[in-house]
């Protein structure tokens, strides 16, 4: 297997980032009674939610057998990408990489530990985002936002070798 590139260490080093500080946000919510909004500035307030979905509350999971396929898909997922930003070379894909593999980790451990992933951000009140989500769910969205700009990114032609 060839040797992880210094971008590749970015990504990872942005993933370990992403998890510790959704790991670590998540556990000062945890004391906070569930769906009761405390305000931190207008318009973000904390309202502790337990989210059985897929990010922002999607494909609400029903049984332990759905749980369980989230973990492993989460875990899946973050592997793979960590294969794929060892090879990467360049910085905008390494962050997305780094974004979305530690915010699939991060809710794939609230899933295996709680059977749901705890939630807190609340944006409700500017009316066009009807979502609660965490540190994780946006490192996932920024990601793969990130990914998609690369993508567009046109392609820079060979360098040619000098006469």
């Amino acid at each position: 297997m060839s040797a992880v590139t210094r971008q590749g260490w970015t990504a990872y080093a942005i993933a370990a980032v992403v998890l510790v500080v959704d790991q670590i946000t998540k556990a000062l919510i945890l004391p906070l009674p569930e769906r009761v909004p405390h305000e931190v500035v207008w318009p973000l307030q904390f309202t502790r939610i337990w989210n059985n979905g897929v990010s922002f509350g999607l494909f609400q999971a029903g049984s332990d057998l759905v749980r369980w396929g989230f973990v492993v898909f989460s875990i899946l997922v973050g592997v793979l990408l960590a294969l794929w930003a060892r090879k990467t070379d360049r910085l905008l894909p390494a962050a997305g990489l780094g974004l979305v593999i530690g915010g699939a980790i991060g809710n794939a451990i609230d899933r295996a530990r709680f059977g749901a992933v705890v939630d807190f951000i609340d944006v409700q009140r500017l009316g066009f985002f009807p979502w609660i989500f965490n540190i994780a769910d946006s490192g996932i969205t920024i990601g793969v936002i990130l990914l998609l700009l690369d993508s567009m990114r046109p392609e820079r032609p060979a360098a040619r070798p000098a006469a």
